[in-house]
């Protein structure tokens, strides 16, 4: 598929902002539920599947792995229109682009993403991709990690989160732990100091999960510093500065490999326009918590992870999202009330060695909703290391994107 040309009519029945996990489902669930005019910003010629990065930064799977064209997902029918969303105006029922055109539109999908703050942190950004500085949040720095892991033998390596909503919550520690795995394989970890710095008071928010990371934790002699967050990064002396927040204290320490995570927030033109929740400091949209609307714009529909909402930025909470979606933007269009309700579902797949993984799934009141409940996913276990390696990407390529799961 080839993006649509200039003269594409500029009002659309629906328009969906962002071509990632969230706005290709969408558009491929109202495309098979009968609508016809179906538009879709987005500038990116390349899709990405994220949740394959940790893998990659652990030497478990190769980039290529996670990467598709965005023509290759996009689903038949539906208009690409090749442009960069810059302001919404919901009242006059338009989206601007950075060309200068403006779209109008019936029904809005608000599903853009985030954006990585690299600033956020002083002296991160310049220090990112050499000396032991890497980041699985970027495809071009995965591999990199891995090289920095493979090549360790002593020293410490810092593994950070910062505070704040961040997608994927569980990333910054599974690459410890895989890191940590590969160290203890190799007759290594004694030698390395592991620090891993987390923003929040435990290690998850789910009790049984984080009974078991701390054990994981304790496994591989990690020194956990929960309630901080890596404040500052001084890349040519490889020094970064920890704050723990409960004590206001800072420690700087010297570091061999840093893995850091970003600080993360809505795109700014979202941030600074009508839809933005005012009771997020991170500029993420308002969204009713259930019907995944917008309080004041009904015609308005946020998901993913620009969406306000209390619960983990992931994929497959994207999976069940998109459904609650279609089937209230198919009620507004028919003149019927909303019904559909997202209950807070997220997955977290945590890694926690080279063939070992725990399965969280809970809702928003943190209650274990297992897929499997015959299974007990709270356990280490090797099955869903390979369900998380291979099952998934199939899951998420060939059905989540095609509007089948």
């Amino acid at each position: 598929m080839t993006p649509t040309p200039a003269a594409a009519p500029s009002r659309h029945q629906v328009l969906i902002v962002g071509g990632g996990s969230a706005g290709i489902t969408v558009a491929a669930r109202l495309r098979r539920a009968g609508v016809r005019d179906i538009a879709l910003l987005e500038p990116s010629e390349t899709h990405w599947y994220q949740p394959l990065w940790t893998l990659v930064g652990g030497g478990q799977a190769p980039l290529r792995a996670s990467l598709r064209t965005e023509a290759d997902v996009m689903p038949p029918g539906v208009r690409w229109l090749r442009e960069r969303a810059t302001a919404v105006d919901p009242a006059a029922r338009t989206v601007t682009t950075a060309s200068g055109r403006v779209f109008t539109y019936g029904q809005l999908v608000l599903a853009p993403g985030l954006e990585l703050d690299w600033d956020g942190v002083p002296g991160l950004a310049p220090a990112l991709g050499h000396d032991g500085v890497t980041s699985n949040y970027r495809p071009d720095l995965a591999p990199l990690t891995w090289e920095f892991i493979r090549r360790m033998r002593r020293g410490t390596a810092v593994f950070t989160m910062p505070s704040g909503p961040v997608k994927c919550g569980g990333a910054p520690q599974k690459i410890a732990y895989l890191a940590a795995d590969h160290w203890r394989k190799r007759g290594v970890l004694k030698s390395i100091r592991t620090i891993l710095v987390l923003p929040e008071p435990a290690m998850f928010k789910v009790p049984v999960f984080d009974r078991a990371l701390r054990e994981t934790a304790r496994r591989y002699g990690i020194e956990v510093r929960l309630n901080s967050e890596m404040t500052a990064v001084d890349g040519p002396e490889r020094k970064a500065v920890l704050t723990d927040h409960t004590t206001g204290t800072a420690e700087t320490v010297r570091y061999d490999l840093l893995h850091a995570v970003p600080p993360q927030r809505a795109p700014r033109w979202l941030a600074d326009g009508p839809l933005a929740d005012p009771q997020s400091p991170y500029g993420y949209v308002a969204a009713d918590r259930e019907t995944l609307q917008h309080p004041d714009f009904p015609d308005v529909f946020v998901l993913g992870d620009v969406a306000n909402l209390p619960t983990s930025k992931t994929g497959a909470a994207i999976r069940k999202q998109a459904p609650v979606v279609v089937s209230n933007l198919l009620a507004g269009l028919r003149g019927r009330p909303a019904s559909a309700r997202y209950d807070g579902y997220t997955s977290c797949p945590l890694v926690t060695a080279r063939h070992k993984m725990l399965l969280a799934e809970f809702d928003y009141d943190l209650r274990p909703t297992p897929s499997l409940p015959f299974i007990d996913t709270t356990r280490e276990r090797t099955d869903m290391w390979f369900l998380k390696r291979y099952g998934l990407p199939q899951l998420y390529f060939r059905a989540m994107l095609k509007g089948l799961a």
